[in-house]
């Protein structure tokens, strides 16, 4: 495992780091970049001597030494904690258009409209899709490490070669070329490919179906709502 505990190492850790660890603001959550070029979302961290202490959301710690995190940012996307109250509220939607348009004042429409018919998808289910996912945010980053509007794992977004998943375009183009694959194995059955967009294919073979999770339930059926699609 790369988180580990080891003898105090002899090197000389960059002033910038230091500097960065030792004005860093405690928050609710954190993305943690460590220098293996993965990423770790965390609720916080704090510095005991040559060493970083990582408080993960599920709960406990991880010690690991500096060496091995590039950096420490807010994390933008808020962590929800599992045993706080859930509020759900009521989405505003836009009235869905009768010929199937995307309604006025849609964020990048002209983007979700073209890529959307080049790959025969219906661009309100991309819409709504987007919306669930980032809320239109195009630097959105889940504590998975899910990453732009229509939030790409990072590996869908090596599958669709795109350089930068925070960019609009490639994030859309490539999140609705990963739908329509979708769409494609599930038989067109929109209902199972939101399912596996959200859980993972896999799921859905193992279930036979949606899932049996909530989250994944929830997920579906909003998305369907908000696309006129219920």
């Amino acid at each position: 495992m790369w988180l580990r505990m080891r003898p105090k190492p002899q090197f000389l850790v960059p002033a910038v780091l230091l500097a960065l660890l030792a004005m860093a603001v405690p928050a609710s959550a954190e993305i943690v970049f460590l220098s293996s070029g993965r990423t770790l979302s965390v609720k916080g961290h704090r510095l005991d001597g040559d060493h970083i202490v990582l408080t993960l959301r599920s709960g406990g710690e991880v010690t690991c030494d500096k060496d091995l995190v590039e950096k420490i940012e807010p994390d933008e996307v808020p962590y929800i904690d599992p045993d706080a109250p859930a509020k759900v509220a009521e989405p505003i939607v836009a009235p869905v258009q009768q010929d199937g348009s995307l309604p006025d004042g849609t964020p990048y429409a002209e983007i979700i409209a073209s890529i959307s018919e080049a790959h025969g998808v219906n661009p309100l289910l991309v819409r709504a899709l987007i919306e669930v996912e980032s809320k239109f945010r195009p630097t959105a980053r889940s504590r998975k490490g899910a990453m732009g509007l229509m939030q790409l794992m990072p590996s869908t977004a090596k599958e669709y070669n795109v350089r930068n998943p925070f960019e609009p375009k490639a994030n859309i183009e490539a999140g609705i070329k990963h739908l329509k694959t979708l769409l494609d194995r599930f038989g067109s059955s929109v209902e199972l490919a939101l399912a596996a967009y959200n859980a993972g294919p896999d799921a859905v073979d193992r279930f036979n179906g949606i899932p049996p999770y909530r989250e994944t339930r929830n997920y579906v059926s909003r998305i369907l709502s908000l696309a006129g699609l219920k």
